[in-house]
């Protein structure tokens, strides 16, 4: 696998051949590996490169990918989190890493808890943003992500309603600039997940527990493996107050919140992100 220092937007698409499935990824950088799982919907041009940029200049080895059966991956497509698990945990076996850093956003963040659930050994850390802990929650998704998440397409106006906070002039011009990086990417572009295998999943609505999975939560009651959690204030389908209600039984979990911020804050603050995971990852 040859590595180069190389932006986001032009990074090449690489493929793994394992398991009966074969992966797309792209790698950037130079240093210690950091795989990112992405969120409902996500393919790897959905990143915000100034992200992914911005963590390969805190000497990380940026790796993210598709997962199976869905934008360039083939195989099964699934959205349980513990069976999507099973991608990071094949990169990580496939191409040799070692003290690897495990980040998720959203539905990925549940994916990296199952990962860490299950193959303890791989994972040095955790780096979530924007996700839910498992079990019962104190405060319920907004159904205006449901209204959102399942349409065909999405405006800028979407865009800044389900990642970042409307009521918030910064966190609004963030969103264009946000969205102006990502579409810099013209080519060897992800085909987008199709609409028919996302919508089903909303149909139930808002709902507690968002992530039944006992093993996970009790994963997290003992785990000595550091995690962080980067949230928004106002994140409209997985509200920060259920990370803080846990704050006495979590003996690993640091909390970090964004004010005036959404469910995308690492959209919103790429490089104070990327300073963030970096500076927990040295120092935990």
């Amino acid at each position: 696998m040859n590595i180069q220092q190389i932006s986001a937007t032009t990074s090449p698409t690489d493929y793994l051949t394992v398991n009966g499935r074969t992966l797309a990824y792209r790698a950037m950088g130079k240093g210690r590996p950091i795989i990112l799982c992405h969120r409902f919907r996500g393919v790897m041009d959905l990143w915000d490169p100034a992200f992914l940029e911005a963590l390969v200049g805190q000497g990380f080895q940026v790796i993210v990918f598709d997962y199976s059966g869905l934008g360039l991956s083939d195989g099964t497509p699934t959205y349980n989190p513990v069976e999507m698990a099973a991608d990071p945990r094949d990169l990580i076996a496939g191409l040799g890493l070692r003290d690897v850093v495990l980040g998720g956003w959203s539905l990925g963040g549940m994916a990296a808890q199952a990962a860490l659930t299950l193959y303890p050994d791989r994972i040095s850390h955790l780096a979530l943003i924007g996700t839910t802990p498992p079990g019962d929650l104190v405060k319920l998704a907004e159904q205006l992500f449901y209204d959102l998440a399942g349409k065909d397409s999405y405006s800028i106006e979407d865009i800044t309603a389900l990642f970042f906070e409307p009521k918030s002039e910064k966190s609004r011009a963030a969103a264009v600039r946000s969205q102006a990086r990502i579409e810099g990417r013209k080519e060897d572009l992800s085909p987008p997940v199709p609409v028919e295998f996302a919508r089903p999943l909303l149909a139930h609505g808002p709902k507690s527990p968002a992530f039944p999975a006992e093993p996970v939560l009790q994963m997290l009651k003992s785990t000595r493996v550091p995690i962080l959690h980067i949230g928004g204030d106002h994140d409209i389908i997985f509200p920060v107050e259920n990370w803080f209600a846990l704050n006495e039984v979590l003996p690993s979990v640091t909390l970090v919140t964004f004010p005036q911020a959404g469910h995308g804050p690492q959209h919103q603050h790429p490089q104070l992100t990327a300073d963030i995971i970096a500076s927990f990852v040295r120092n935990q």
